[in-house]
């Protein structure tokens, strides 16, 4: 589970570094990227993009929330990561989300000390880490749309991010469907 730039950069060469061919030629017709977080307009012969690269991420997201790759052999006969957590949003995120991001436990200071197990976790944070997690959840799906058209606009995607984050550490109150 180590991302890599290569998985979600496209690697350019320098033309006059690498080959003798004129700067205005491309070097290569190939698809570009890594199986599985290359966008699907690449397949199409489409030019190299930022919402390429947006796609990219956002099964980056989605591979990190789930702890599924995208090439996972449970993927097959339409069934992809996209529409695996779409198919779960909103009601059923926790249930394919990796259980270590939905274990909380409290700090050492509120140990019982009567005892060697934990008090039990309220309620109210298990829920914002759980609306958290829709919330990336929703995001990398939006970002992994099949149509670059349909993708969210990065600057959109990192205010999102930061709001997520006040969130879950507790200095800004959820709002519906961030």
């Amino acid at each position: 589970m180590t991302a890599c730039v290569g998985d979600f950069g496209l690697a350019r060469f320098l033309p006059e570094a690498s080959c003798p061919f004129p700067v205005h030629e491309s070097s290569s017709n190939a698809i570009k990227g890594s199986i599985g977080y290359t966008a699907p307009e690449y397949g199409m012969g489409s030019k190299v993009s930022k919402y390429g690269d947006l796609y990219s991420y956002g099964i980056l997201l989605l591979e990190m929330i789930t702890s599924k790759r995208p090439t996972d052999d449970m993927f097959k006969d339409g069934m992809d990561l996209h529409n695996f957590v779409t198919m779960a949003l909103p009601e059923r995120v926790e249930e394919i989300c990796d259980p270590v991001l939905v274990q909380i436990e409290e700090s050492s200071s509120t140990t019982n000390p009567r005892s060697n197990r934990r008090n039990q976790v309220p309620n109210d944070q298990r829920q914002r880490v759980v609306e958290c997690l829709t919330s990336i959840a929703r995001i990398g799906v939006a970002c992994s749309a099949a149509m670059p058209r349909d993708r969210k606009d990065m600057s959109n995607v990192v205010a999102e991010l930061c709001l997520t984050r006040d969130v879950l550490t507790g200095t800004r109150r959820p709002r519906e469907h961030l």
